[in-house]
């Protein structure tokens, strides 16, 4: 199944049904007055969060949503029967959007969270409303309201507590392989990752945290380069970023301490929030250099990168592929989430085009 991180639908609320103009005629009551009932609300259309689901690929090819007109009323004090409701189910952690404003209308952020996102028309009064001491015999009523009607962009952010940055083929698909049972694709050519991965560490049969990788990043990336950027809304729920970086790059025209550099400039041009969130180095492949060398080789970089960028926050030396160094960063994650507030339900506005890979 493709992954659909975006998609726009166009929902309209059933329309209220019309009230009665009718009048109670029997023998033997000549002036039976009115009894016109009042017609049915519309159905109106609600988003449910449903955690069996993780894609918008249904609301790629079914764009339209009409919710059901209410019945009219009738004679004999009849009121119309409601139109019934539509119920969306969407992957948790969708955001609803009104597509001509980019005002958010909903955050489905937890599973079975329910959001009102077309609301049915009131149905209309019948004549019965109208009788009054001067009026016995009011032909008035109402019509119903129209349903409430919206052009909307969906658009998925997954959630997760860690989510992976790097450029292509620094490893994030390896790591997550190794610290978790997801199985993207690994492979020795760039961008074998095209859509986002999520996976679950266990710490202990008690203690977990989610991790999520997205397609690398490269130079240009914030402008339309590569694929990465259309994916960077998964991490803003997230609370730490993994920064991860060849130590040992097998080009000789790569530069570990540069690319670094581009991975923090394109997160700062895209979204200065995502930027500023947690984020931790994690030197990676450091089965690529000789054992007598390893120690030399990382605190090489990190003096070059902290003169660089005046980085101070947690470093981690690791083969993703080999499982040194892992442990380590996993317990140092799960402890450090511990500590932290769950991360906010409110995401950023994001105009992008619609990504499919």
């Amino acid at each position: 199944m493709k992954f659909i991180d975006e998609a726009r639908i166009y929902v309209k609320a059933g329309d209220g049904g019309n009230g009665a103009a009718t009048f109670r005629r029997e023998k033997y009551i000549p002036m039976g007055g009115p009894n016109g009932g009042d017609g049915g609300r519309g159905g109106s259309i609600y988003a449910v969060a449903d955690r069996n689901i993780n894609t918008l690929i249904d609301y790629r090819y079914t764009r339209k949503f009409i919710g059901n007109r209410g019945e009219n009323g009738g004679g004999a004090d009849r009121y119309g029967a409601g139109g019934d409701d539509i119920v969306l189910r969407m992957p948790v952690g969708t955001v609803i959007y009104d597509d001509p404003s980019g005002n958010i209308i909903a955050d489905l952020a937890a599973d079975g969270e329910k959001a009102l996102i077309a609301k049915g028309g009131r149905g209309g009064l019948g004549n019965l409303h109208f009788k009054s001491s001067t009026n016995r015999a009011p032909r008035q009523k109402t019509n119903g309201q129209p349903g409430e009607e919206f052009d909307l962009r969906l658009e998925l952010r997954v959630l997760a507590d860690v989510g992976l940055l790097g450029l292509p083929n620094t490893g994030k698909s390896t790591l997550i392989r190794a610290i978790s049972s997801a199985r993207p694709k690994v492979a020795d050519y760039p961008f074998t990752t095209l859509s986002p991965n999520l996976g679950v560490v266990r710490v202990d049969d008690e203690k977990s945290f989610v991790v999520a990788d997205v397609p690398g990043l490269i130079a240009g990336a914030a402008d339309g380069a590569g694929l990465g950027v259309r994916f960077l809304k998964h991490l803003q729920r997230t609370r730490i970023l993994l920064h991860l970086i060849d130590i040992a790059p097998l080009d000789p025209a790569a530069d570990p301490l540069r690319d670094a550099q581009t991975i923090v400039g394109e997160l700062a041009k895209h979204d200065p929030a995502l930027a500023a969130k947690p984020r931790w180095l994690a030197l990676n492949k450091l089965d690529l250099i000789a054992a007598e060398e390893r120690g030399e080789t990382v605190a090489a970089f990190l003096k070059a990168y902290q003169k660089a960028t005046k980085y101070d926050g947690p470093v981690f030396a690791l083969s993703a592929i080999s499982g040194d160094g892992v442990k380590p960063l996993i317990y140092a994650l799960h402890e450090a989430l511990a500590q932290m507030q769950p991360p906010t339900n409110a995401p950023e506005n994001n105009d992008e085009d619609a990504a499919e890979a």
